[in-house]
């Protein structure tokens, strides 16, 4: 039996840094707002205990890839586990904070879950996946959602499907070092989900990051044209809504050559989820 699932993107509505914890962590709020735009993945089954992932980008060593580390975890939690063949077609950049190494890990969690027949609770799920990133639990619940803690805390909440355009620029962005800097607001006061749809948000890091990476200013500069530019997580990719998949596509046209950018529809329910029958 092989599964093709896509794994899809997120956007950061708001991200507000509402403290620090004693091991580092930063508190926050944030609304994940899942897209209908995503990596493709095929996971099939093998009869032995390896674990062979396929994949268009080099770049990491298998032991440091997500795929391959959740699909290990889930190994040590299943009596049933056998190996599996994953293949994964990236689309999404890396280092944009859109999620896509998240979104991987969660699919090959989710996937590996029914082909295997661990027959893993959701909880158990996005327990084993946030020990790969504070971004996983809310692909593995496959809900868009207002976040607490340190983004594991998850509350599901409908959001209107409208359209995105998502900019990346040429340049990743560290978290780490977006986290470590001084200058960092970390004491923004917490809000409710009502006051979230009721006034929005900021994102606190985008201060700081305009500040070190002046591609991601440019990218911010240039959208707010057409439309609010925001920064995602903490980037680089900034994004802004717009009322039709049309008047998004008009603006992507026009996009300047040293930025790449597609056009996606907030979802509610992850892709993920529609195609395994999770919902």
């Amino acid at each position: 039996m092989t599964l093709r699932l896509t794994a899809p993107a997120k956007l950061n509505l708001f991200l507000h840094i509402n403290g620090q914890r004693a091991d580092g962590y930063h508190l926050l709020q944030t609304v994940f707002q899942l897209l209908d735009y995503g990596d493709s993945m095929e996971f099939s089954v093998r009869q032995d205990d390896r674990i062979i992932l396929h994949t268009n980008i080099q770049q990491l060593a298998l032991e440091d890839n997500l795929v391959y580390r959740a699909a290990r975890l889930l190994q040590q939690q299943c009596s049933e586990a056998t190996g599996a063949t994953i293949r994964l077609e990236k689309i999404l950049p890396m280092g944009g904070g859109i999620g896509g190494g998240s979104s991987n890990a969660a699919s090959t969690l989710l996937a590996l879950n029914q082909l295997w027949n661990c027959q893993l609770e959701m909880d158990e799920l996005a327990r084993i996946g946030l020990q790969l990133g504070a971004d996983v639990p809310v692909f593995i619940r496959g809900h868009s959602a207002f976040a607490e803690g340190i983004g594991e805390l998850l509350q599901a909440i409908d959001i209107p499907e409208t359209y995105y355009l998502v900019i990346k620029p040429g340049c990743e962005v560290s978290t780490r070092q977006i986290f470590s800097r001084k200058e960092l607001t970390r004491d923004t006061p917490a809000i409710t989900i009502a006051a979230f749809f009721e006034q929005g948000g900021r994102n606190d890091c985008e201060a700081v990051v305009r500040q070190l990476y002046p591609e991601v200013d440019s990218a911010l500069n240039w959208l707010n044209q057409y439309g609010q530019a925001r920064l995602t997580g903490t980037g680089a990719c900034v994004f802004s809504a717009f009322e039709s998949a049309s008047e998004a596509q008009r603006i992507l046209q026009l996009l300047p050559e040293k930025f790449q950018g597609f056009v996606a529809r907030g979802v509610n329910v992850s892709p993920t989820h529609r195609e395994l029958n999770l919902l």
